[in-house]
């Protein structure tokens, strides 16, 4: 079986963009934890359309994880992913963990405003901290030109673009839409935890986001929007973290449609926590 080229240190990483720069060509960074799905893949196609390099980091960074989450479980699958990559990306950086965090590491980046406030951060505090350190870094280590980053993560994104434009970093962050199954269930590493009676309800969330937006362009109480889609989810079997109105590009609360905003939710059926958003 193929795989993609790999390397595990930021040695070896800048030796390998050294190159490429030295013969001129664009480089594009995708950063995941692996378990890639196609929702991965699609942001590979994406940074292949706008470099003539990609790479794909495969980290799954413990200090975005609480104490009480998933980090010992989160799938890993290396082997698959290297054969998932071969002829999309041109190398696969993996990391252990003491080569992104050596021993006496001490720095990390924190964010404040409106793409940070509530939202994940009510729910998971140090999660932007550790989201934003390992970025930089990443950042940092591979200087790409552009790096790609999914729409279904839109906190994340907003996150980090308002990092990169905050620490001058060079690179473009771009976004890529979300990819979702037949059913509209957005794809996640984290949907093989689902039982198959959660999988059958799961679609409900976007479902419930569709509803929502539709009663918003219609002129309905944002308000009375959002307890209606709360209600409803509650009534499905999830137990909602939040359902909430935002501008698009702030991250700022918002009660009407004034200029672009987003429909965001995180919900858990059992175990699993899910996360969706949409344009409203």
């Amino acid at each position: 079986m193929d795989r993609v080229a790999t390397v595990e240190t930021v040695k070896g990483l800048r030796e390998a963009v050294a190159s490429w720069r030295g013969a001129g060509e664009r480089v594009a960074l995708v950063p995941t934890m692996g378990a890639l799905h196609e929702g991965h893949l699609s942001l590979v196609e994406r940074a292949r359309a706008l470099a003539d390099r990609v790479v794909v980091s495969i980290f799954v960074n413990p200090t975005q994880f609480a104490p009480n989450e998933d980090f010992a479980k989160y799938p890993r699958t290396l082997d698959e992913d290297r054969a998932k990559l071969a002829g999309l990306a041109d190398l696969a950086y993996t990391p252990v963990v003491d080569e992104m965090y050596p021993p006496g590491f001490a720095t990390t980046v924190s964010l404040a405003g409106p793409a940070t406030a509530g939202l994940e951060d009510a729910f998971r505090p140090t999660h932007f901290t550790g989201v934003a350190t390992v970025v930089a870094k990443l950042l940092l280590q591979a200087l790409p030109d552009v790096a790609i980053f999914g729409e279904k993560d839109y906190q994340q994104l907003k996150v980090i673009a308002r990092m990169a434009r905050d620490l001058d970093f060079s690179a473009a962050i771009i976004g890529a839409p979300t990819v979702r199954e037949a059913d509209g269930l957005a794809l996640s590493s984290r949907n093989r935890y689902l039982s198959d009676e959660e999988r059958a309800l799961a679609p409900t969330l976007h479902r419930t986001l569709q509803d929502g937006a539709a009663r918003l362009r219609a002129g309905e109480d944002a308000g009375a929007v959002v307890t209606a889609g709360e209600d409803a989810l509650a009534a499905a079997g999830f137990a909602v973290d939040y359902l909430a109105l935002r501008d698009a590009e702030t991250l700022a609360p918002v009660s009407d449609l004034a200029a672009p905003a987003r429909l965001l939710v995180a919900a858990r059926l059992g175990a699993t926590r899910l996360i969706d958003n949409i344009a409203v």
